[in-house]
């Protein structure tokens, strides 16, 4: 099948399944839930709140990572019993719940670390699942771009989410209540599309993948090294919030304007996901997913570079926009490619975890570095730790393409 057609000739031909587009309006309207709350969170555990620098690393790593670690073995779980739109489900249905809570019991900065690690852990769940599906909708040789359609729309409801935050806060200041109401109502229109459209894929293979072969997917040496890849990498990444907070701090730019730049991101990313996905198909994977990390290191830069307002905004944002629409639908096309087809939510599971765990330290790390030397000095340091991985990553991800890998882990 060629790379040079469409992605809507692929999806016509049945190349992309109609659960991927499925799924993407799933994570569309979920999108527009979580990112409402992500884009308020800055401003509101740090000027509502009052939360420090640390105190806020430690909150968005536990927002951004740490949940996913339970994922691994309830993955393994959907992948013996092959029920991963169920398991979708019911992390769908965890993270829909939290947003109820969050407006009920949101207020101290206890109750508001707990919500957030029992919504991560609800993305802990549907992600892999998720992830799984479509990649048991799609063709091998399209497996970038069907992932791209879906983050696609993702980033649109990421586009859509901090714009509705903003008109909310704008309108009433403060009232963060409201913001909650309506991510609970966009949530539950995700929920109902997963429950309504999007149907349980047949799994290839023996009728159920054992304990031993989950294990031995780490046998596989290609597995292995995109996995310990994806972790150092995740340790030098910083989150978007630090990033626009960085910024704004060092900038005249308004705090209650934060949740613009998370729009303008999800806009670049929006419009450089397809293109990046298809390029990846073509010229391979693991070469797009560097130049992604490439474009991490540019963001870092913007943050150096002597403050110059809304222009200084507009390159963070399209430097930040490149690198997600280059790295998160891309990791997940080469992890899904190397792993036997009943232990995929396992392997997706394990990938994610690693990035999830590397995350949460790097969090903490910038919160601490910003704490005690600055914010200028964290960025310095998690741009010199991007110099110094990328050498090795090219070296197990740029030197072959590694959208032909066909390793399977071995039986242990």
């Amino acid at each position: 099948m060629s790379p040079r057609r469409s992605w809507l000739a692929e999806l016509k031909s049945g190349a992309i399944g109609t659960n991927v587009v499925a799924l993407g309006f799933t994570s569309f309207f979920t999108d527009i839930s979580s990112e409402m709350v992500t884009a308020a969170l800055p401003a509101y555990a740090i000027l509502h709140l009052g939360l420090s620098p640390l105190e806020f690393g430690t909150l968005d790593g536990i927002q951004r990572g740490a949940a996913l670690l339970v994922g691994v073995a309830i993955a393994f779980g959907a992948d013996r019993g092959r029920n991963h739109k169920r398991l979708a489900l019911a992390g769908y249905s965890v993270s829909a719940l939290c947003k109820l809570v969050l407006f009920l019991a949101a207020g101290t900065k206890g109750a508001l670390s707990w919500i957030l690690l029992v919504d991560r852990a609800g993305k802990g769940l549907r992600s892999p699942a998720r992830d799984a599906l479509i990649a048991g909708s799609s063709s091998p040789g399209v497996l970038a771009t069907a992932f791209g359609v879906h983050r696609a729309l993702d980033a649109a409801g990421a586009l859509l989410g901090p714009l509705a935050a903003f008109a909310l806060l704008s309108a009433a200041p403060q009232a963060f209540d409201a913001v909650f109401v309506v991510s609970l109502c966009s949530a539950c229109i995700g929920l109902a599309c997963l429950a309504l459209f999007v149907r349980e894929e047949p799994v290839p293979g023996r009728a159920k993948a054992t304990l031993r072969e989950a294990f031995g997917l780490f046998l596989a040496p290609r597995f292995r090294a995109l996995v310990v890849v994806a972790l150092l990498l995740a340790l030098a990444t910083v989150s978007e919030s630090f990033l626009y907070v960085t910024h704004q701090r060092r900038t005249d730019f308004a705090g209650d304007s934060i949740p613009l730049l998370f729009s303008a991101t999800a806009v670049a990313q929006l419009l450089l996901t397809m293109p990046a996905a298809r390029l990846a198909d073509r010229v391979g994977r693991g070469r797009v997913f560097l130049a992604g990390q490439l474009c991490l290191l540019a963001t870092y830069a913007t943050l150096l570079l002597p403050a110059t307002g809304n222009g200084g905004a507009l390159l963070l944002v399209l430097c930040l926009g490149a690198f997600m629409a280059a790295t998160d639908g891309v990791l997940m096309a080469m992890t899904s490619a190397i792993i036997p087809a009943e232990l995929r939510v396992s392997g997706l599971a394990i990938v994610m975890a690693a990035i999830g765990a590397g995350r949460l330290v790097a969090s903490i790390a910038f919160g601490a570095l910003w704490s005690a030397r600055g914010s200028s000095f964290a960025v310095w340091a998690f741009g010199a730790a991007i110099l110094c991985l990328l050498p090795f990553a090219w070296l197990v991800l740029g030197r072959r393409d590694t959208q032909k890998m066909s390793e399977h882990a071995p039986a242990a």
